[in-house]
């Protein structure tokens, strides 16, 4: 693997390898991204936002490419530009639109084309990139960071992207376990095989625990009412000046890398069908490092017969009961509330999420 890859997902895992920029410094007109960014809760309030974004000079990236040490920048100005596209095409209370004006389109489009991914908000944006610290001496966790952009003036929302953050830094244990496996190149080693299994499994233990935490302060009303609209897919939307209209998935936890990354590890076989047709289609929305990750690990060794059958069942049971407790907050946050739950990525979740937990126990070895 890369030694760019080593270094930069040891540490943070999918997090960034630095703490996020928290304000544009690009030069004085990029101020307005980050005014609009931090009115944007009390704006999307307004009926008059979306006339009032149609008036604005949005500056451009200035460079033909991405320094690489701008990448934190291009990373807060891809969040910020997302961030006023999906409010626009989405904003609550207002009629549907599906066109996406010039001054926005135009620049989203030039950066998320050098940063390797589709223009609109995804998950990196959403989460990856949008957290700060309060203490940077302290710990990527629930109580220290806080979020650099929201779409509402809930700490709902807030708490929503901060769980994944914190799930996100957990995440750093399972990739240096892989790692350190394949620098050792000690996949037929049982003892090797089976620390692996077992920093994942510890790993596992704190991501659970994080996930479980969401209902201390989501409301599930505020949840589906108040800002998962604004995180919707992007249908038939026409990208002004852009010469087209596209349909893109919404912002969705699937665009996460950290259970992609344990499957491929795994080696689980989910079976062909539209479900993972559809996973596959997430990895166009997340970073490139990332798939490249994911590239890489699905060519590792298969540590299925050589661990023991203690270890690699409980991390399988580990990833079902993760799946399981994100099933219970489908059904709590999204299915009680609407006819036809969809998952923001515009997918039937229940049904598939049903699959994945039980294909995922199948490939437990059998004693």
């Amino acid at each position: 693997m890369h030694d760019y890859l080593r270094n930069g997902l040891r540490e943070r895992g999918f997090l960034p390898a630095e703490d996020p920029d928290t304000r544009l410094t690009l030069g004085d007109k990029y101020e307005i991204l980050d005014n609009i960014g931090h009115d944007l809760p009390s704006l999307l309030l307004e009926p008059e936002f979306r006339s009032y974004l149609r008036g604005q000079t949005l500056p451009e990236w200035p460079h033909p490419n991405i320094p690489p040490v701008l990448l934190p920048q291009a990373r807060l100005y891809y969040l910020r530009l997302g961030f006023i596209a999906s409010g626009y095409i989405n904003q609550i209370g207002q009629p549907v639109t599906h066109s996406l004006p010039a001054n926005i389109a135009r620049p989203l489009c030039k950066i998320t084309e050098l940063l390797g991914r589709p223009p609109i908000l995804s998950y990196d944006g959403y989460a990856l990139f949008n957290w700060k610290r309060f203490d940077p001496t302290r710990g990527i966790e629930l109580g220290n960071i806080d979020t650099l952009q929201n779409f509402v003036h809930l700490y709902d929302e807030h708490w929503f992207i901060l769980v994944h953050v914190e799930i996100e830094a957990h995440a750093a244990r399972i990739i240096d376990a892989i790692l350190t496996l394949e620098e050792d190149n000690s996949f037929a080693d049982q003892e090797a095989v089976d620390n692996c299994l077992e920093q994942i499994s510890s790993a596992m233990d704190n991501i659970l625990q994080v996930l479980r935490r969401i209902p201390d302060k989501m409301s599930d009303e505020l949840y589906f009412s108040r800002f998962r609209p604004y995180i919707g897919q992007f249908r038939d939307v026409t990208y002004e000046s852009m010469g087209q209209t596209v349909n893109f998935r919404g912002e969705t936890g699937a665009q996460s890398s950290v259970m992609p990354t344990l499957v491929e590890f795994m080696k689980i076989p989910h079976q062909p069908n539209r479900l993972i047709s559809h996973l596959n289609d997430m990895r166009h929305y997340m970073p490139r490092e990332h798939v490249i990750w994911l590239d890489a690990v699905r060519e590792l060794p298969d540590v299925r017969p050589v661990a023991s059958r203690e270890r690699f069942n409980q991390v399988l049971e580990q990833m079902a009961e993760f799946r399981e407790v994100h099933y219970h907050w489908a059904i709590k946050y999204i299915a009680r509330r609407c006819n036809d739950p969809q998952g923001t990525g515009g997918t039937p979740y229940l049904k598939w999420l049903k699959y994945l937990i039980d294909e995922t126990r199948q490939h437990q070895v059998r004693g």
